[in-house]
């Protein structure tokens, strides 16, 4: 049973920190459901699953506009038309 179960969680094509995010907020659900029914649990549960979703695809959209093409090895600033805007003044 085991087998099948981590089958089915290969095919839906989750990463590593999608699993542990999901094994996490299972944890809390349990933890939650002595002081208040599972339906309510399991509610918030599956907010702060979206809620993180939201936070990490924000931050990682801005980070990929504040880096553009790169970063510049040697001062550190961004690349922009594959020419580093510090050290390749000409």
């Amino acid at each position: 049973m085991f087998l099948s179960i981590q089958v089915n969680l290969f095919l839906l094509k989750f990463e590593r920190r999608d699993i542990i995010l999901i094994v996490g907020l299972l944890l809390l659900m349990i933890g939650l459901i002595p002081f208040m029914t599972p339906v309510y649990a399991a509610i918030i549960v599956i907010g702060v699953y979206f809620l993180i979703k939201f936070y990490v695809g924000r931050k990682s959209q801005l980070i990929k506009q504040d880096v553009g093409e790169g970063i510049c090895m040697e001062c550190g600033s961004k690349i922009i038309d594959k020419k580093c805007s510090n050290c390749d003044i000409l």
